[in-house]
Parts: structure tokens; C-alpha cells; sequence
């Protein structure tokens, strides 16, 4: 009787040890989703500045070139 008590009581740790395990993986996987969208936002964030400031500068260069004469 004892035993078998005590195997219901492994089996039921073991089972919640289990279910923690995938509720963490699950947990770190999704904060790992989270951080490379992120990353990416940030990514083309900057690439779009970078080409807004490089179109305002031939801008300008254009503006300046066309007033000069």
C-alpha cells in the first residue's frame, strides 16, 4: 500500500517536472520569437533612415547644385 502511494506520488512530480519543462521551453521560445522580430524591426527601422537621410542629401546636393548658376 505504502509503495504504491509513494509511486503515485513520483509519477504525479514527475508529471508537473514534465509539464514545467515545456511550459519553460515554451516560454523561452517565445521570448526567442519576440527578441529576433524585434531585432529585424529594428533592422529595416534603421535601413529606412539610413536611406531617407541619403535621399535628403542628394536632395539638398540637387537644390544647391540648381541655385548655383
Amino acid at each position: 500500500m505504502l509503495k504504491s502511494v509513494k509511486s503515485k506520488a513520483e509519477e504525479q512530480f514527475a508529471a508537473t517536472q514534465k509539464k514545467d519543462r515545456q511550459a519553460l521551453k515554451a516560454k523561452e521560445k517565445a521570448q526567442k520569437e519576440r527578441a529576433e522580430r524585434t531585432a529585424n524591426l529594428r533592422a529595416q527601422r534603421l535601413a529606412k533612415e539610413a536611406a531617407d537621410r541619403e535621399a535628403a542629401d542628394q536632395g539638398t546636393a540637387t537644390k544647391a547644385g540648381a541655385e548655383k548658376p
